[in-house]
């Protein structure tokens, strides 16, 4: 995709409707279990909270330094 199509995309998806058709866009939920989303949901609403609990400072900040050495190696 480039950059006109990708832009095209996100705004279609933000407005929720086809951006140059304005048919309303297919629910992404559709045909999956409502259980089973809200399971999901509910685990990641605490998933960061529950790791980061977990973690000892010292691990904390190794996977920090990672991640900033990650950043500025882009």
């Amino acid at each position: 995709m480039d950059f006109t199509q990708t832009a095209a995309a996100v705004v279609s998806q933000s407005i929720g409707e086809g951006l140059f058709d304005g048919q309303p866009l297919s629910d992404p939920n559709e045909g999956k279990d409502p259980q089973a989303i809200e399971r999901g949901r509910q685990g990641g609403l605490k998933g960061g909270k529950a790791r980061a609990s977990k973690l000892t400072a010292k691990r904390r900040k190794q996977i920090a330094k990672k991640a900033a050495k990650s950043r500025w190696n882009r």
